[in-house]
């Protein structure tokens, strides 16, 4: 089923609109007999069906412009929520077809517009999108019942209280709604000769700090050996298979390898972590090193 009078991208919107104005609207009567015959697979009836609401589109399409948008585009969409309202809609429910079809018109409309304002997605949950539509015009609301005391700014917590969701919601959903995307290979300044890409901080470490990294790791390692040698044998050999090795030992194993129980080699190991860690501590003391700054 399509819209005869579905316009492409050459034609004007006016003519378009003067040819949807020819399509007669139906009373109530021809539109549940056009309905019923459309159910039982008379697709003219459809046709007739789509053609006489394509002016109630355009009334729907026009409330969604302000967010910068083809209007054709807009209606494009829109034309196809009205003509899936056709095919689900249900002449013996007793209500008119287009207070059924305004729901997916404007469901396509949404969709649409969320699909083209950012690459970024926008409106994943429903409270989201419904955030997103009704906070230019609640702002407008606030602004016209403001209008009387002297250039009245509405600020998030006015909207928020009127739309009945948090603050830091209607916050972050007009910073979204605000930084709307921009090429990195887009030209800054006058001259063009560098693009934001030029001022895009690198993630990767500097130079520096790579050769300050791989200093602090040779230090801590060197540290580590030097406290190992303070411990016993039996000690240096737990820590190096409990915490040094790619594949440790298990408890019970540790404990079969010393000839004694599993909960003795739990105690033993503990043991030697506090005795390494106090040696270690005892070595940076004499380096002069911080226990935070080796850390870091």
């Amino acid at each position: 089923m399509q819209a005869s009078s579905s316009f492409s991208s050459a034609d004007s919107l006016s003519t378009y609109l003067s040819e949807i104005n020819q399509y007669p609207l139906l009373n109530p009567q021809d539109e549940q007999s056009l309905s019923r015959a459309f159910r039982a697979g008379d697709l003219s009836a459809g046709h007739r069906l789509v053609t006489s609401n394509l002016r109630f589109v355009v009334k729907v399409a026009y409330e969604y412009r302000s967010y910068g948008l083809k209007m054709s585009d807009l209606i494009q969409e829109a034309n196809i929520g009205l003509m899936k309202a056709v095919q689900k809609f249900d002449p013996e429910k007793g209500i008119r077809l287009i207070s059924y079809a305004v729901w997916w018109i404007r469901a396509y409309i949404q969709n649409y517009v969320l699909r083209n304002w950012s690459l970024v997605k926008l409106g994943t949950t429903q409270a989201q999108r419904r955030l997103f539509f009704s906070l230019a015009r609640t702002r407008r609301e606030l602004e016209k019942l403001g209008a009387g005391e002297g250039g009245h700014i509405v600020n998030a917590d006015e909207i928020a209280k009127k739309l009945n969701v948090k603050p830091a919601e209607v916050r972050e959903m007009e910073q979204r709604m605000g930084g709307r995307d921009l090429s990195l290979d887009a030209p800054v300044g006058e001259d063009g000769d560098a693009t934001h890409l030029d001022f895009v901080e690198s993630e990767a470490a500097s130079h520096a700090d790579e050769v300050a990294d791989r200093q602090q790791a040779g230090l801590t390692r060197t540290l580590v050996q030097r406290a190992l040698m303070r411990l016993d044998p039996r000690e240096r050999f737990i820590i190096e298979q409990r915490v040094m090795s790619d594949s440790e030992m298990t408890l019970s194993e540790l404990g079969e390898h010393f000839g004694f129980s599993r909960e003795r080699a739990r105690q033993l190991e503990i043991r030697a972590k506090d005795k390494l860690k106090a040696e270690l501590a005892n070595l940076m003391a004499e380096a002069g090193l911080d226990q935070a700054e080796l850390a870091a």
